[in-house]
């Protein structure tokens, strides 16, 4: 049981004690979820006070280690969180999720790594190290805010993927420095640091979508049980992470380890993809709401957990350090996500990411459960005092990010406009989702029936009903679009022009067209679409409308 290695209340105490603190925990939980619904706080910024709180007034000792977050906190959090990420959405952002997730990860690491060095006095190994460390971002408590704000989909993606895959690389350049720092160590090369985070990441991915493909085509369709299925997916979840991290010992090759994160990463994406559609309807929803319960379980101790290890009186003594990684945190991911999306943007202009979208991601950058797990084992490779210092600093970061930065993003969000659905966002969603899910009702019933487990005189009435049903909700939705089809037309032009500008400067960039030709052609465009802006917000339609991807750009 978990509990049994993170809480030691006393040096007797046992399972006993473990299950009282789990009953604990979940009942405290329980209580923060209610009082986060009623207040529209983010769940997971209340579990970190209670835990702050609880801290405070207890003399309880907290054992967080690397492989209790790692290794059982982690891969169910992840494995569910990708299994729900449709792949069809993350592959159309996939470049820019790749480079704020990897490019992100190596900038952050060296602007972070540079800043600390000479302000808190530690070895570059060492700063190097936590600039990795920190570069991992948690946005738990801001994607549940986005669903109950209505914040599009193309947006929770963005977040939500950059998040899934800097795990995995925040860990291995985080590994890298640690072997740069190693007593012995070969010389540090760059060309060798390279071609080991492409093996161990790409390695890491390779495991986890071999194994989840066996899953879901071995498995998940060819047996409709859904206790053994999700018993399968629960072994997939954390035996993709360990087969991964142990590959070395598997397969006999000494010292090879690769991405355990980036493997349940890979394993989640595949079976969301494959394997849900290869189960029946009734299986599929008990997968989805065990995950669903298993998640928030799982969150609950590691928020809860966070608060309870973070002890405000020892960040006190260090306010000095905490300010500085707080300082650079945000300046090196203000270069992350500025920097990284302008290039995007100019070679990628039909997949323009908008400056809004930009500063979501930005102050959406959250720091949580990775952060402090590999914060936890700086003790293990360098000296004592900046350990000590670079892990407080860790827990002050997680700290400010949680506490400042989620509580205050909801703020952001609807300052820029991107947290309100109108009723005519609404109405289009209505109607889809009961189209939607009819569509699945009559796949079921005549799957039933090409079974033999209906009888014809019972399948045709019910296959009539349905046929019925779909075309009148389906004429609804026509007609509802045909009054959406002005905003659309609207949305649509701002995007093909936004490409125009977008080549204008790239045509500059290149030397193709004068500075000051350029110039005049970009303001031309941006007054069209002030005047498009303008237009939009007469027919009180400025809420772009979420649909399948490629139609309306912004809002994918």
């Amino acid at each position: 049981m978990p509990l049994l290695l993170a809480v030691e209340e006393t040096a007797t105490g046992g399972v006993l004690n473990a299950e009282i603190w789990a009953i604990v925990l979940i009942s405290i939980a329980a209580v923060v979820a209610i009082v986060a619904r009623y207040f529209k706080v983010p769940f997971t910024v209340l579990l970190v006070v209670a835990g702050l709180v609880m801290a405070a007034l207890t003399e309880v000792d907290v054992n967080l280690s690397e492989d209790l977050i790692l290794g059982v906190f982690v891969p169910p959090l992840i494995f569910e969180a990708t299994m729900k990420l449709p792949w069809r959405r993350l592959r159309n952002d996939l470049a820019s999720i790749v480079s704020l997730a990897i490019g992100g990860t190596l900038i952050g690491t060296f602007v972070v790594g540079a800043i600390v060095r000479p302000f808190l006095d530690v070895p570059w190994p060492a700063a190097l190290a936590f600039g990795a460390l920190i570069s991992a971002t948690d946005p738990v408590a801001v994607i549940a805010l986005f669903r109950s704000l209505g914040v599009s989909k193309r947006l929770t993606t963005l977040v939500e993927g950059e998040s899934l895959f800097n795990d995995g690389a925040a860990i291995v350049v985080f590994n890298l420095a640690v072997a740069a720092a190693a007593v012995g160590a070969a010389p540090f090369s760059l060309g060798g640091a390279v071609g080991e985070f492409v093996i161990v990441a790409f390695g890491g991915l390779a495991v986890g979508g071999a194994l989840g493909y066996v899953v879901s085509t071995v498995v998940l369709k060819n047996l409709d049980d859904h206790l053994v299925e999700t018993a399968i997916t629960v072994a997939l979840a954390f035996g993709s992470y360990l087969v991964a991290e142990e590959f070395g010992l598997i397969v006999g090759i000494e010292g090879l380890q690769l991405s355990g994160i980036l493997a349940v990463v890979a394993a989640g994406i595949i079976v969301g993809e494959l394997g849900l559609r290869n189960t029946s309807p009734p299986t599929r929803l008990t997968l989805e709401n065990f995950w669903e319960f298993l998640s928030f379980t799982v969150n609950s101790f590691v928020f809860l957990l966070i608060g309870l290890r973070i002890h405000v009186r020892d960040l006190v003594g260090q306010l000095d350090a905490v300010a500085v990684a707080v300082i650079a945190i945000l300046l090196a991911r203000a270069l992350v996500v500025y920097g990284t999306m302008l290039v995007q943007n100019q070679i990628r202009a039909t997949k323009y990411v908008s400056t809004k979208y930009q500063h979501v991601l930005y102050w959406g950058g959250l720091r949580g459960a990775v952060s402090l797990a590999l914060a936890l084992t700086l003790a293990g490779s360098f000296d004592s005092e900046v350990a000590s210092t670079l892990e407080l600093a860790t827990f002050g970061v997680v700290l400010f990010t949680l506490l400042f930065q989620g509580t205050t993003i909801n703020i952001l969000i609807r300052r820029l406009g991107l947290g309100h659905r109108s009723e005519a966002v609404i109405g289009q969603q209505r109607y889809q989702a009961v189209i939607y899910s009819k569509r699945a009702g009559r796949r079921e019933l005549n799957r039933l029936q090409q079974e033999g487990m209906v009888l014809p005189q019972v399948w045709e009435p019910l296959d009539n009903l349905y046929d019925e049903q779909i075309r009148t909700d389906r004429r609804m939705l026509d007609r509802h679009f045909q009054r959406l089809e002005t905003s659309m037309f609207l949305q649509a032009r701002s995007d093909a022009i936004n490409a125009e500008r977008s080549a204008v400067l790239d045509a500059s960039r290149r030397g193709l067209i004068s500075g000051e030709i350029a110039d005049e052609v970009s303001g031309d465009l941006a007054h069209r679409l002030a005047a498009l802006e303008f237009l939009r917000s007469r027919l009180g339609a400025a809420q772009t409308i979420d649909t399948e991807p490629g139609m309306l750009g912004e809002d994918e």
